[in-house]
């Protein structure tokens, strides 16, 4: 399976913070934004990376992330020209995909939860074996902000429409998405919105209608995390804050992911460290390196 980080858009909501740079460059306590969407799909078990921003700030994410080897990784790079939807990434990134199936994850999205890394590999399995389409719900106060998803008595999704004056429910579809190799095709043959944009609910519907539609619940012990706002900047920040410092764990610490699948070795990891050794992001590396932590 391939992966695709989209981090592009303007950062308007975020301004004048976004002013002269990505809001996905932005820090959410001790990492840039886009580590954290990049863990998801590592995760998952995904090596394969292509990154989609805008031509200003593409030359920012390679400057920072590289060719990706010292993570274990293959990153690549493309533009989006302009915001016309998050369906069009799949048009955008056709070359890199290919024949594969294909994750796609939003730049300023964060996920955290015990157990999540299951149901992310349950996700890839379910694309990569003909069974569609995987997308992940979460309960959400305010729907009418986001692509909501209506179920019947059984708990089946029946209906997902975008942004509702009348929500159907409460649950919103995230930016984490796991299709099969039709998503091109779909992509390319949608029709734009009266926003002008190609829209994922657009494409989240004709699996829907199909029957391969497979909406899986983040419940309680998930945390997903949408940064597009100068609020949730900061709990972004205090939550990874919290949780780094009362588990003794790094969330989306990159470097530790792809040491830990076996991706990188010892040498690799030690000269990720060394620009980072007089911080407390190049100990816990150490510490990591060292088999401080034990993953059970």
């Amino acid at each position: 399976m391939k992966g695709i980080v989209l981090a592009g858009g303007s950062g308007t909501r975020l301004y004048p913070l976004t002013m002269v740079t990505s809001k996905q460059l932005l820090p959410i306590y001790d990492k840039p934004m886009i580590y954290y969407p990049l863990s998801v799909l590592m995760n998952a078990g995904i090596r394969d990376i292509l990154i989609i921003s805008t031509p200003q700030d593409t030359p920012r994410f390679e400057a920072l992330l590289g060719d990706g080897h010292q993570f274990g990784v293959q990153l690549t790079y493309q533009v989006q020209p302009s915001p016309d939807g998050l369906a069009q990434a799949f048009i955008i990134g056709e070359e890199f995909i290919g024949n594969d199936s294909v994750a796609m994850v939003l730049g300023d999205n964060i996920f955290f939860g015990h157990g999540l890394n299951k149901r992310l590999k349950a996700a890839v399995e379910n694309a990569e074996t003909g069974k569609g389409a995987t997308v992940f719900g979460y309960y959400v106060d305010d729907p009418e902000r986001f692509g909501i998803v209506e179920f019947d008595s059984e708990g089946k999704a029946i209906s997902i429409e975008e942004k509702p004056e009348k929500p159907k429910s409460n649950y919103c579809v995230t930016g984490l998405y796991f299709y099969d190799n039709k998503v091109v095709e779909y992509a390319k043959n949608l029709k734009p919105s009266p926003r002008g944009e190609l829209e994922i609910t657009d494409l989240n519907r004709i699996y829907l209608e199909d029957g391969s539609l497979n909406v899986e619940l983040l419940g309680q012990g998930f945390t997903w995390l949408d940064t597009g706002t100068h609020e949730s900047l900061v709990e972004a920040t205090n939550f990874v804050k919290t949780i780094e410092t009362h588990q003794h764990r790094k969330i989306a610490c990159l470097e530790e992911i792809g040491y830990l699948n076996g991706w990188i070795g010892k040498d690799q990891l030690l000269t990720d460290i060394e620009p980072l050794k007089k911080n407390q992001y190049g100990q816990y590396l150490m510490d990591v390196m060292n088999g401080k932590y034990i993953d059970k």
